[in-house]
């Protein structure tokens, strides 16, 4: 299957999609020292958010697909190094609007959970 969406993003800051089946993708992302927060190597959220983000879009795959809301949960801390797993699934659709859940695990370890609503639109955003 071909990624249909947010081609032009940096997969250095928000990863890179190992996985993408119908309504499904898997998103790695390698933590860097660009990450960093503090000075004992917490991963500032943001990043991992950011991914989870591009999951979700790449799991709904369509060219004009917009985050509506989120809602998420960060349950365990990330540190420089470690290497993110974000696993985004569709749960629901309903017209152009699709609910997204997503885990993401450090390891085995679960790190994030997230429910996204997105939106798939007629257009880019931007030219709305």
């Amino acid at each position: 299957m071909q990624l249909n969406t947010h081609l032009n993003i940096n997969t250095s800051l928000c990863g890179k999609v190992t996985k993408l089946e119908k309504n499904y993708a898997e998103v790695l992302l390698h933590t860097t020292q660009q990450m960093a927060a503090d000075m004992q190597d917490l991963v500032h959220g943001g990043f991992i958010f950011g991914a989870a983000d591009y999951a979700a879009m790449s799991a709904v795959n369509d060219p004009y697909v917009v985050l509506g809301a989120s809602c998420s949960k960060f349950i365990a801390p990330v540190k420089v190094g470690d290497a993110v797993l974000c696993k985004a699934s569709v749960k629901s659709e309903k017209g152009k609007k699709r609910a997204v859940e997503v885990e993401a695990y450090v390891e085995d370890k679960l790190v994030f959970e997230g429910n996204f609503t997105t939106f798939i639109l007629d257009t880019h955003v931007l030219s709305i």
